[in-house]
C-alpha cells in the first residue's frame, strides 16, 4: 500500500531496504569468520520465515566470476520476492553487468500491476545518497 508520496519513491525505499540490509546467513553460506549477521527483528518474525534484506553481503571479499554474478542475481531476487508475495509489483528483472575485472553493476526492473515498469540502478542511487 502506498500511504504517501509517488509510487516510484515508495518502491526505491523499499528496494534499498531489501537490497542493502544484511540478511542472516544461512548455515550452509561460505562465510569468512563466524559472524552471521543479519537483523535482529528477523528474531520475531510476524509470519514465519519472513526475513529482511539480502545476502549481497557473502560476496563483498569473492572473486568476480560468472558465479559470482550469478549469485547476486539469486541473492537479490531472494531480497526482492516478497514484493511480489505481497502483491506490491507482478514481475521482478534482475539484471548484473559486469564492467571490470572487480565491479558488477546491479539493476533492478520492476512490473507493477499497471504493467508499468519502474527501473532502478541501485549504484547511482547510492552515489546521489552519498554525494558521490
Amino acid at each position: 500500500m502506498i500511504i504517501e508520496g509517488s509510487l516510484q519513491a515508495s518502491l526505491l525505499r523499499s528496494v534499498v531496504i531489501s537490497l542493502f540490509t544484511w540478511r542472516r546467513a544461512e548455515t550452509d553460506d561460505p562465510i569468512d569468520d563466524a559472524e552471521r549477521f543479519g537483523w535482529w527483528g528477523d528474531t520475531y518474525p510476524t509470519q514465519a520465515n519472513d526475513r529482511i534484506g539480502s545476502r549481497l553481503w557473502l560476496l563483498r571479499r569473492v572473486r568476480l566470476t560468472a558465479q559470482t554474478q550469478r549469485d547476486a542475481e539469486f541473492y537479490a531476487r531472494e531480497a526482492l520476492a516478497w514484493l511480489i508475495d505481497d502483491g506490491q509489483v507482478k514481475n521482478i528483472n534482475i539484471l548484473t553487468e559486469q564492467v571490470q575485472s572487480n565491479r558488477l553493476n546491479l539493476g533492478v526492473e520492476l512490473v507493477v500491476s499497471d504493467g508499468q515498469v519502474v527501473r532502478f540502478n541501485p549504484s547511482e542511487q547510492w552515489q546521489v545518497i552519498y554525494a558521490v
